[in-house]
């Protein structure tokens, strides 16, 4: 059976465990023109996202250590400096031993779910289709502020179209006031979603990558106020305008 390509070469993630399964699924898509990036725990799974950013991803819900589930949270709770989209389409792979699995699948963020044994031409189908409703209109993908864009998906900032080079905390930090730029980010949440913390602690870390930060954003739109702080609070993108 042939199956119509879409435009553009696409890259798929399988997060599979069983070796049968996953050699079978590689070798199919393979033939079908898509690159094809194998793991068979969460944690290959996380380091591939890191280093391939697919596409899309194929997800067994009996993948170890934590299961696929954890797999997906992990992945829709990304933080701005995690390097994979949060919004990329997921398929789970259910065993249907267990039918309430496929329903948490969905509600712990995946796009749909299909029931072993697989058949590979619907496979392929809805991946195809999933794919087809996120190209180039992922919501969130590009945050505009004035004279600042930051494309999430290419982990890039611009300001008045030009590059700004930025060290990933920076851009994450960036990314994380971006968000939401009037409001105030408190200093403990961006150490979680920044920088992975667990409990904040003592640390200077958000004041030091922020003053950098506006230091690097002043030099190139001097006319513009960027990465405000709020004395004993956190961080705002813009300023108050009432203040």
């Amino acid at each position: 059976m042939s199956h119509p390509p879409l435009a553009g070469r696409w890259s798929a993630l399988l997060a599979v465990p069983d070796p049968d399964r996953a050699g079978a699924l590689a070798v199919d898509l393979a033939a079908d023109g898509v690159a094809v990036h194998a793991a068979a725990t969460g944690d290959d799974a996380l380091a591939a996202l890191a280093g391939c950013r697919p596409d899309v991803a194929v997800v067994d819900l009996d993948l170890a250590p934590a299961g696929g589930l954890a797999l997906l949270g992990r992945v829709r709770r990304a933080g701005p400096s995690d390097p994979w989209d949060p919004a990329m389409p997921v398929l789970a792979i259910s065993g249907g031993r267990e039918p309430h699995h496929a329903v948490r699948a969905l509600e712990q963020g995946a796009d749909d779910v299909m029931a072993t044994p697989l058949f590979y031409p619907e496979l392929l189908a809805r991946l195809r289709a999933m794919i087809r409703r996120t190209r180039g209109s992922a919501p969130g993908a590009l945050l505009h502020v004035g004279p600042l864009a930051i494309d999430r998906r290419a982990r890039t900032a611009t300001v008045h179209g030009r590059l700004l080079d930025l060290p990933p905390k920076e851009l994450g930090l960036l990314t994380a006031l971006a968000c939401d730029p009037r409001r105030v980010v408190g200093k403990d949440d961006l150490l979680r979603d920044v920088w992975g913390y667990r409990s904040p602690g003592r640390t200077r870390t958000v004041d030091s990558h922020a003053s950098r930060l506006r230091r690097r954003l002043a030099a190139r739109c001097p006319e513009e106020r960027f990465v405000c702080n709020v004395w004993g609070v956190g961080y705002r993108l813009l300023p108050d305008e009432s203040a």
